[in-house]
């Protein structure tokens, strides 16, 4: 396992940070990824931006991969499947919290809105069980 390193956790948190709050000020909108994307899909010229900040996204995650990070990622030992049913487990979740993790943790919270903190909670006590689940259970979630 990599070793936690603060400074860039601090540098990644405030570029995240910089980012929904230069969307929200020259766009009016918050930066949650998955109403982004969601919205990338109609393909409108309209839409354009959803698409520079998810693209921006990617690469800056690229960049980091490839030019900065001093050793390479861990990769998951989850199975494909897993992680394929997890995603899409998470996309539902978001569309019945009306957002996202980005959206109301970073963006919500930010704004000090109630319904984000209750989202944000809601996260964490689902992540945390479903880690104790996952970690203690019976079943082989490898398939």
């Amino acid at each position: 396992m990599a070793e936690f390193n603060w400074q860039t956790a601090l540098l990644g948190g405030g570029l995240i940070g910089i980012a929904a709050t230069v969307l929200l000020l020259f766009n009016g909108r918050i930066a949650g990824i998955s109403g982004m994307v969601n919205g990338a899909i109609s393909l409108s010229r309209e839409e354009i931006w959803r698409w520079m900040f998810i693209v921006g996204i990617l690469l800056g995650a690229a960049v980091y991969e490839y030019g900065l990070a001093a050793e390479a990622t861990p990769r998951s030992a989850f199975a494909p499947a897993a992680m394929i049913l997890g995603g899409l487990l998470v996309g539902w979740g978001t569309r019945m919290g009306n957002g996202c993790t980005s959206g109301h943790g970073v963006c919500g919270l930010g704004r000090l809105s109630a319904r984000s903190l209750v989202a944000v909670i809601t996260f964490l006590i689902t992540a945390i069980l479903t880690v104790f689940i996952v970690r203690h259970s019976i079943w082989d979630f490898r398939f």
